[in-house]
């Protein structure tokens, strides 16, 4: 797939969303939604992950399969066209503020001008989208990758406008090293490690310390694979307001059904915000404690 055809194999199916295709598989695009704490105590989606899911005909197939038996050549291009779906199904879903967490792999790219081509890729899509770079959240989870590499694609990220995350935070050394050099938007806690310490009142305090390091740091932690109410009160009881996971609603399939199940608490018309409950996720709030067209048209 050369990087000039970026964009040649996209497709705009019947149902509004996007997908694309990579030898005999179609690549569709699934959201998870992000949840924010508001300060009612009710829950709004802030943003959402995107995953690919590969199919062969109608069968799922894992995504580790797809990866096995893509080109060396073509990875680069495969990895950015799943962020250009990811972008373009969130636009379509027209929610005026969510944000897209789209992963990065920083060893894909050699050099910083690779990586500054396939920003300039992103702040296309964000366009194409309808969305501001500022909504568009670049995930790094590498950890091994060279850090001067990274750092500088950081700073160039946020140069661009657009915010950046750091993925499976496990409060190792070299964790710490990376929140410093990269100055993150977002830390997404390694789930099961932050699950580990939740477990006994000595963790859930040095958690709770990180959370409010984190703070003063103007960064937000991200907690997911949530797996239950008591997860879900651990995270509230922590001051974490950024939530994700299984208990509260699990991926689906562009263009989802998350606008009809969890509406905007409030949009650009309406200020003010007000609460809604969300329904069929199983949490229930606590109390007083706490552009252009581009891409082939489906058949």
């Amino acid at each position: 797939m050369a990087q000039k055809s970026i964009f040649s194999n996209l497709m705009h199916e019947a149902d509004g969303s996007w997908s694309t295709t990579y030898g005999g598989f179609t690549l569709k695009s699934a959201l998870q939604p992000i949840f924010r704490r508001l300060s009612s105590g009710r829950l709004d989606i802030d943003s959402f992950e995107g995953l690919v899911r590969p199919y062969q005909g109608a069968e799922l197939i894992p995504p580790a399969q797809l990866f096995r038996q893509v080109h060396g050549d073509d990875i680069e291009a495969i990895d950015s066209i799943l962020r250009t779906i990811h972008i373009l199904n969130t636009g379509a879903l027209e929610r005026s503020r969510a944000r897209i967490f789209v992963n990065f792999h920083p060893g894909l790219f050699r050099t910083p001008g690779k990586m500054r081509q396939e920003v300039e890729r992103m702040r296309l899509s964000a366009h194409e989208a309808g969305m501001t770079p500022d909504r568009i959240v670049c995930e790094i989870a590498e950890k091994n990758a060279d850090t001067t590499l990274v750092s500088d694609f950081a700073d160039h990220m946020r140069a661009m406008g657009f915010r950046v995350a750091i993925a499976d935070f496990g409060a190792g050394d070299s964790d710490i090293a990376r929140v410093k050099l990269m100055k993150p938007d977002y830390v997404k806690f390694e789930a099961a490690w932050a699950r580990q310490f939740m477990r006994n009142s000595a963790g859930a305090a040095l958690l709770r310390h990180i959370v409010k390091q984190f703070a003063m740091d103007n960064i937000e932690p991200i907690f997911e694979a949530l797996e239950d109410q008591q997860e879900i009160e651990l995270c509230i009881d922590l001051g974490v307001a950024l939530m994700q996971g299984y208990a509260l609603a699990r991926p689906e399939l562009a263009p989802t059904s998350f606008n009809q199940r969890f509406p905007e608490v409030f949009g650009p018309s309406r200020p003010q915000p007000h609460s809604v409950p969300l329904t069929g996720t199983g949490y229930k709030p606590p109390g007083p404690k706490p552009g252009r067209t581009f891409g082939k048209r489906g058949i």
